[in-house]
Formats: structure tokens, C-alpha cells, sequence
């Protein structure tokens, strides 16, 4: 074993109901470096991870911590033996300060010093580059705030390892550099790092070595500087490659498709408060035509999820009106709005999106349990709905032993994949979709937007809200940019240059 070995797992196998995880993969980390793990969505990256951070135990293999065999029970385990892992959802309690959440848990004994905490928390934070407010409470902080809190937590604690599960699915381009720009410096330390990621660019850039995991076993193993060596693209492909086969990812298709004139959706003046209690939407208003992609761009927290559930029904508004088809619908609920043609897609797929402990069949029909033919008499027809959840999963591709699967079993791609077949099965007029190709592999993120571009060649209307620019430039017909709760421009794809789109997102309107 090499002498900066830090951490050594060996035939590690996992398997739930039905689905092997984890194959006998062996996987090392050593000091010093950034390693990260590829694999399309349900090849078993986050699973491996969680069994190195205590969540799981493995049913087969064996770990090995700095040489000596290791029996990881728990996430405090795998904390007391230096290994912290920062998840794709926060795991900070948003009342707390953040200082409060870096000891909670980890007060030791009966008298807590905060004072003793803060001076610690001083020094890390110099010696690591990692400013931060720490008296600020989790929930004022942005997105790219609470992921640096949580890995100042992870470092207080004194772990040598730091796991990240997709860390910049949630940032802005700017919050992603600063990111890498700490993950160098955390390297340069001597401290490991374990990146998760489905983004090629980010693993090419930083990663010292590149593991890639197929149908939950090892594909292969890589050097990131011979990557390097041969180009972002030719390195690309052989990635690619590794991960689907001969298998080919489609090319973005170009949007062609003439558009009327009949509004489907109208915003007037709509102001609306966020989850925070503080305005999140101020005086928007827009159009979205019938079979129109409409993108939504903007920094996170910037009102976008304010407008999604404005639409969807979730959040009240407190002035304006909103029309679809010609109908004020302000004041409608959620089901009235479901049932008039308006698909919401959440961006919280585990918390908001499905029920993790209800199989596919219950989760299928969550929304229209009510109806025909999936109840008579408020008698459920579980035939017909064990049947409807089947055509689901046949159709679009979900990787499921069947209806009777539990949704919380599913990797985060096939849950995402199941969520879009139970909104667009019922050929909405209206999809709303909040970010719904984030943290999701190359194949299954051009899967989703080609669905997402036939449903609209189809007649249906979407509003597409998305942190990828490249997304909303290829299958936008028009993208309008939001910053601080307002709409500062409306544009159309010709016009809508990177540039100008960036500039917007920070509130310059020149």
C-alpha cells in the first residue's frame, strides 16, 4: 500500500431490494489529492460514499483508514475517524447560527464555551482562506454560503477527509470557482477530496485521478493529468465512452418550430413573499405563448422557486393577477390548477417531489388518486394504477423492478426521470419545471430536455427554470432573467448572448 494512502475499501458490495448497488468495487484516496468518482445517475457513486461516511454498511468488503481495518457504523464514526461528507441537501438547521450548527453534536460535556468554539473557528478560517460570518443564521445565508459552512464544519472537526456529493448543482459559475479555489487550497494541505460529480469540465479540471463506476462496478480508473494532456474533448469522449458504451448521447436539437400568437399563461404585476417571509417576487409580469419554451435565468435565491410555486399554486400572491387560457386563476388551489392542464416540477425531488417511503404505484397517482379510472366510489383500482405506474416506467426508461419499488430506492436521475413521466402522462397545457436536469449524468440530462422540446413541438407551454446557461440558450424561445425578486429583461433567443444574460443575472442592465 502506497505510503499516502489515506483510505483503502476493498470488494465493497451493497445491494437493496432488487438493485446491486455496489459490485466488489475496490476505491483508494490518498493525501493530498482530488479524486473524483463519474457515473451515469444509479451507478452506485453516492451509495459507495455513504458506506465511507457511515450511512450504509456494506454486505460485503472491508475499509481501511491511514492502514488499519475499520468498522464504520455511523456518520459519527466515520466523523471521530477524520472522514466528513458534505451532501448534495444540506444537512445545516437554518435558525441556527452557523457556529451553533458547526458544535451541535459535538458540545462535549456539560458546559459549552462558544468562546472557546469562536477562537478555533478563527483560526481554521484563516488558515484556510474560508471567511464567513459565522454568527449568521443558516437561513440568510445563500446556497453557496451554507455549502462553504458546511465544509468549515467538516474541517472543524478535524477530518483529513472531505466528501462532496455534487457540490456545485446548486451554485452560481462564480460560487463554483471560489469552490475549486478552496478545494485547491484544502489539496495543497494535504487533505483528500472526494468529488462527486456529473459535470466532465469540473472532474477534467481539478482531478488528480478519475474513477468511473458502471451499473455499480468499477469501469475504470484514470490519471487526470494524462486526461489533460489529451484535450478536453478526446478526454471527454473516452469518458463518455467508459460510462455508456457505444451507446450514443444525442445532440442538442435546434428549436424550429413557428409559434402563435395565443397566450397560455400572463403574469400581471404579480408580487408574491418568498420561504423567508421577505419579498420574492416584485411586480413581475410576462407571457408565456402556447408550445413555447420559456427559460428563466438567474442566480439561486433570486425568486426563481418564488415564480415556480407562484404558478403552481404552492405560494399565495399578495397582489397582481394571473391568467391561463384567459382565466384568473390567482386564487386557485393546487388541485384546480392540476386539473386545468398546470404540471408543477419541483427542484426538490426526495423533499417535495415524491414520497421516498411510498412505492411507485402510490407515487404515480399521488395527485389523482381521486379519479377515474384509478378509484369508483373512493374505491383505489390498485390493477389499474400497478398497470399505469408500469407504462410509466416502461416509457420512460426508469430503472425499476416495477411499480412496487419503493421511490426512495431509485437513484436520483430515475426519481427525477419518474417525476417528469407522472407530470407530462396527463399532456398538461402548462409544464412548470424547476431546475429538472440538475445533478443528473450527460445521457439523462439530453434525455429530459429532448422530452422537455417535443412536449412543446406538441402544444404544451414551459417554463423552464435552469442554472445551465448552455440549457437555456439551446431550448429557450425566449429567456427572461431574474435578479433580486424582479424581471429585469425578457429576451429572445437570437439576442440572448451569454454576456448580456451574465450581466443580468448580477442586476447590470447596460
Amino acid at each position: 500500500m502506497n505510503d499516502q494512502t489515506l483510505i483503502r475499501m476493498t470488494g465493497i458490495t451493497k445491494t437493496f431490494p432488487g438493485v446491486v448497488a455496489n459490485d466488489s468495487i475496490d476505491f483508494d484516496l490518498r493525501s493530498g489529492e482530488v479524486h473524483s468518482i463519474l457515473g451515469e445517475n444509479g451507478a452506485g457513486k453516492t451509495t459507495l460514499m455513504n458506506i465511507l461516511s457511515g450511512m450504509y454498511q456494506p454486505d460485503e468488503g472491508e475499509t481501511y483508514v491511514r492502514g488499519q481495518k475499520v468498522n464504520i457504523r455511523s456518520p459519527h464514526d466515520s466523523l471521530r475517524l477524520g472522514i466528513g461528507m458534505v451532501y448534495q441537501h444540506f444537512a445545516l438547521v437554518p435558525p441556527l447560527t452557523v457556529l451553533e450548527n458547526i458544535i451541535l453534536g459535538f458540545e462535549g460535556g456539560m458546559m459549552l464555551s462558544l468562546k472557546k468554539a469562536e477562537k478555533k473557528l478563527q483560526q481554521l478560517t484563516a488558515e484556510f482562506g474560508l471567511s464567513m460570518d459565522y454568527r449568521q443564521k443558516v437561513s440568510n445565508l445563500s446556497v453557496g454560503e451554507r455549502q462553504k459552512a458546511e465544509i468549515i464544519k467538516i474541517l472543524y472537526h478535524g477530518s483529513e477527509t472531505l466528501i462532496l456529493d455534487e457540490p456545485t448543482s446548486v451554485l452560481t459559475p462564480i460560487e463554483a470557482k471560489e469552490l475549486f479555489r478552496t478545494l485547491d487550497s484544502l489539496r495543497k494541505m494535504g487533505k483528500a477530496v472526494v468529488l462527486i460529480t456529473h459535470k466532465l469540465s469540473e472532474a477534467l479540471a481539478i482531478s488528480d485521478r478519475i474513477t468511473i463506476l458502471k451499473l455499480g462496478r468499477k469501469a475504470a480508473e484514470l490519471d487526470g493529468d494524462e486526461l489533460r494532456q489529451m484535450g478536453h474533448e478526446a478526454a471527454s469522449e473516452k469518458i463518455l465512452h467508459m460510462m455508456f458504451g457505444d451507446m450514443p448521447i444525442a445532440k442538442a436539437s435546434a428549436v424550429a418550430k413557428e409559434l402563435g400568437d395565443q397566450v397560455v399563461l400572463g403574469l400581471d404585476r404579480v408580487r408574491a413573499i418568498n420561504t423567508r417571509g421577505v419579498v420574492g417576487l416584485k411586480a413581475v409580469t410576462l407571457t408565456i405563448r402556447k408550445g413555447e419554451i420559456f427559460g428563466i435565468a438567474g442566480v439561486d435565491g433570486n425568486g426563481q422557486k418564488t415564480l415556480a410555486e407562484v404558478i403552481g399554486g404552492q405560494r399565495k400572491i399578495e397582489s397582481g393577477q394571473i391568467l391561463f387560457k384567459g382565466k384568473d386563476i390567482s386564487h386557485a388551489s393546487i388541485c384546480d390548477r392540476f386539473e386545468m392542464g398546470i404540471s408543477y416540477i419541483t427542484d426538490d425531488r426526495i423533499g417535495e417531489g415524491c414520497v421516498p417511503d411510498m412505492d411507485l404505484a402510490e407515487n404515480a397517482i399521488i395527485q389523482c388518486y381521486y379519479q377515474l379510472p384509478y378509484s369508483r366510489h373512493t374505491v383505489i383500482n390498485n390493477q389499474v394504477i400497478n398497470a399505469h405506474a408500469d407504462d410509466l416506467i416502461r416509457q420512460f426508461n426508469i430503472k425499476a423492478n416495477g411499480p412496487g419499488d419503493r421511490a426512495g430506492t431509485l437513484s436520483g436521475g430515475n426519481i427525477q426521470k419518474f417525476i417528469l413521466a407522472r407530470g407530462l402522462c396527463t399532456k398538461p397545457a402548462l409544464v412548470v419545471c424547476n431546475k429538472p436536469t440538475y445533478g443528473l449524468d450527460a445521457r439523462t440530462v439530453r434525455y429530459i430536455q429532448e422530452l422537455l422540446l417535443e412536449e412543446s413541438k406538441q402544444g404544451s407551454s414551459i417554463l423552464l427554470i435552469s442554472s445551465d446557461m448552455d440549457e437555456l440558450l439551446n431550448y429557450s424561445d425566449r429567456i427572461g432573467v431574474l435578479f433580486n425578486g424582479e424581471l429585469l429583461a425578457v429576451l429572445d433567443r437570437a439576442d440572448a448572448a451569454p454576456e448580456k444574460i451574465g450581466k443580468l443575472m448580477f442586476g447590470i442592465k447596460s
